[in-house]
């Protein structure tokens, strides 16, 4: 594996585990009052975006370590939704 494969996997390995402590903390809480939903959308739009383009490329770092994005993204907005204030 050569230096510039090595770098993309961590870096989308990083960027995919990101959200992981906020997706605990508000499971953990189960409070979300903090959490902005658009952020997540807008996130959402990015991350699947990355994921097309990585099936453009054929490259699969990309593509998997922003899929998994793309199922924290969406995990975060239902965690909002299910623990915002009513």
């Amino acid at each position: 594996m050569d230096t510039k494969t090595i770098i993309g996997i961590a870096a989308g390995v990083l960027t995919a585990v990101s959200t992981l402590p906020q997706i605990v903390k508000i499971i953990k809480e189960k409070k979300a009052q903090a959490i902005s939903p658009i952020m997540f959308f807008v996130l959402l739009a990015g991350n699947a975006l990355w994921v097309w383009y990585g099936l453009f490329l054929k490259e699969w770092p990309i593509i998997i370590t922003n899929a998994f994005s793309v199922l924290c993204d969406i995990l975060m907005i239902v965690l909002n939704y299910k623990y915002a204030k009513k």
